[in-house]
Order: structure tokens, then sequence, then C-alpha cells
């Protein structure tokens, strides 16, 4: 089915799409994220408090009733915005709809101190493990001096600062001065839906129509950090570079890069060399992490300590071989099959397909990007994934090391 692209009199855009014969609508609200703050770990804390109660309702009634309707709700972090998300049975959208309004305009952020102290714990517990480690350090360095930097130890050593205050002062700029996106999947009628959303949602303060022009990130050396971890019998690598994200010309092609080099499991570069034929690895794979102000290229390995210099001798090589030689024509189609893949599998259910929308919305690529990036994908030749990799993997990069 089409999507249907609106607004509600508040210039709260709205993405509707009717998949019919689906028994579970999913609604999705996203509000930008405006300011980058120095505080770090304080959208961490706010989007943990959401459940903790409403001046409607207290946290016990809320989790009894969002039980007793079968409604999923969440409400999470991300880079450049927050996500607020419900699905529910078709028949109880209305209900669910106002617990989610109540939650939006209505919590109190209680339970500071109790949430506060439960996120320090949970982040010291998963820095325990050593990839959690290695991320930690890698991102905290390729973002350094930015908020997309944020990292669990840059909050942990941050949390103790944080007020409430911040926290719903925070939250009532977020209200009144952000762009805000709402995406509608499942069996409803549109006028229906629209209805119950104006009289739901649409007081609260006007969408902005553009998004905050906001410093990018810059990375403006080579960095090299090790962390180390005596009681560890593994190291874990995690070489990459900055790249341009997803309104960029080279996205398709950065996107195909990574198929081909580490992101397809067992056919990719990276796995056939370094884990099949040289058995360095334990795991190995690339990751092509998109965020609206800037984005990044990753290579990871878990191996033994003694094959640290064999392998980024190996990231080297495999990155070299993708710079000089022009990928067959039967690779290059075979990546494209697997994002092509890929997608279809993760858009399949109305919460993905909802979820997709708010996000492209939100990011300011548009509600109908997926399009537009398949088109773009299927029109990458061998000589610009050459070009891509030459353009971007310079010697400007972060390399974490984890090691015993």
């Amino acid at each position: 089915m089409e999507t249907k692209i609106t607004e509600l009199k508040n210039k709260i855009e709205f993405a509707y799409k009717r998949n019919p014969n689906t028994p579970r609508t999913a609604f999705y609200l996203n509000f930008s994220i405006n300011n980058h703050p120095c505080n770090p770990g304080m959208y961490s804390l706010m989007v943990r408090l959401f459940m903790q109660g409403t001046k409607n309702r207290t946290a016990q009634q809320l989790s009894e009733e969002l039980d007793k309707y079968a409604i999923e709700f969440t409400a999470e972090l991300k880079l450049d915005y927050i996500k607020f998300k419900f699905v529910c049975l078709n028949e109880d959208f209305e209900k669910a709809l106002e617990i989610f309004t109540d939650i939006v305009k209505n919590t109190t952020f209680e339970e500071f101190e109790k949430e506060r102290t439960k996120l320090q714990g949970e982040i010291i517990a998963e820095l325990d493990s050593p990839r959690a480690k290695i991320i930690d350090s890698y991102y905290k360095n390729i973002y350094e001096g930015h908020n997309y930097g944020y990292t669990n130890t840059v909050i942990l050593d941050n949390l103790k600062n944080i007020k409430k205050q911040d926290v719903i002062d925070a939250y009532k700029n977020i209200i009144e001065n952000s762009k805000k996106v709402i995406a509608f999947v499942g069996d409803l009628d549109f006028e229906k839906v629209k209805g119950l959303l104006e009289e739901n949602l649409g007081d609260i303060a006007p969408s902005n129509p553009e998004l905050a022009q906001l410093a990018k990130p810059v990375l403006a050396k080579a960095k090299n950090t090790e962390v180390i971890q005596p009681d560890l019998n593994q190291a874990h690598i995690l070489k990459g570079w900055m790249v341009d994200s997803a309104d960029s010309d080279d996205y398709a092609s950065i996107a195909l890069l990574n198929i081909i080099l580490g992101a397809s499991g067992l056919s990719s570069r990276l796995f056939l060399e370094l884990r099949d034929k040289k058995g360095l690895a334990y795991v190995v794979r690339s990751a092509y992490d998109v965020a609206r102000l800037s984005a990044n290229f990753s290579i990871y390995i878990a191996t033994e300590p003694n094959n640290i210099e064999t392998s980024l001798k190996g990231f080297d090589e495999e990155i070299q071989k993708i710079k000089t030689i022009l990928v067959s024509e039967e690779e290059l189609e075979n990546a494209k099959n697997n994002i092509f893949g890929k997608w279809a599998f993760i858009g399949e259910t109305n919460s993905q397909q909802a979820n997709w929308l708010a996000h492209y919305g939100i990011m300011g690529f548009g509600f109908d990007f997926h399009e537009k990036a398949v088109e773009k994908i299927k029109k990458v030749t061998p000589q610009d994934i050459i070009n891509c990799a030459n353009k971007y993997f310079n010697d400007t990069y972060v390399l974490s090391v984890l090691k015993p």
C-alpha cells in the first residue's frame, strides 16, 4: 500500500500506511534532539523515567494497564532523536493512544535517584563485556568532543552531576522546540486515526519545520588507543574512518562496500580471508553506522592476542585490494541482492515499517528514502566502489585495541 504523508494542525508530519488484514497496529512518535548538552547521560536517564508514572497514573498503574491490553510501549534514545512507540491490537488503538499521550504529556520523572543508581549498575555490568569495552573506546575517540561520543564510560563519569531538574528542563525544551514526526502502520481507517491524533496530540507545541543546524563531528588526525584487561584471553580490534551519512551521494557505494568487505557473513572478504584462509578470527565483520550529522565505517576482529599485528596487516591488505582492484560485476550484484534481501527481511512487520518511516522522517532524509536508496544502489558500478574506497579509507582513522 502507498504511504500517505500529511500534517496535524500543529505541523507534526504524519506518515500513514494501511496494511489490510494485519491484527496489530504500530505507532511511532519521534522528537529531534536540537541541542547538544554537555551533560552526558541526561537523555539516557530521561528515557528510563517515562514508565515511572504520570500525573494521572502511578508506575504500577501504567504497567498494569499496558499489560491488560497487551500494549508494547517503549521510549528509546537514539543519537539524533528520542523515539516513543507502541504496538497494540487494532481494536485497542484508541486506548493505547490515550495512555501513550498521558506518558508523553504528563510524565512526572519520579524515581529519579533509583533510576540513576540502576543505570549506573547496568553500565558497569555491560562494560564487563570486552566487546562493549572496545566499542566504547572506539566511539569515544572517533566522536571525541561531540555528543555522538557520549559512550558508557563518559556517561558513567558524569551521572553524579545530573539533577532531576536538568532532565525536566531538557524534556520541556524537546517538547517545545523540536521537529516531530509520527508514523502509523496498521489496518485502521485514515480519517479515524488522524482524528484521534488531532484529539490527543494536536495541542502539543508545533513541530519545527526544519532540523537545527548542529556542529558536525570532525576527526582531524589518526588516533591509536590501547585498553588493557589483564584477565582477557582474546584480543579485540576496531579500526574505523569517518565517512559521509545517508544524505550523501556516496551512501549507496559505502553501503555496498560494507557488504563486500564484512557485513555479508560467510561470503564477505574479511571472513573468507582472515577467518577461513588465515584462521585469525573468532569473529570478523565490518559496519557502516549512520547518524544524521556523520557516519563511520569500521572493521572489527576478535582474535588471539599474538595475532594482533597479523590481523592489522590483514585489514590493510583487504583495504588496499578494494582500493586498487575493481570488484567483479558478479560480486557487486551479489552485494546488491544481499542488501535488498536484508531490507526485505527487516521491513516485514507493521512495527518495522513504521520505525523506518519515522526514522527517515526525523533524520531529514525523507519518508521515501528507502525507495530512493534502492534505485541508487541498483546504479552503483565497480568504479564507484573503487572511487569510494579511495576517498574514505585514508590515514585519518581510529584504531582501538583491547588486549591482555
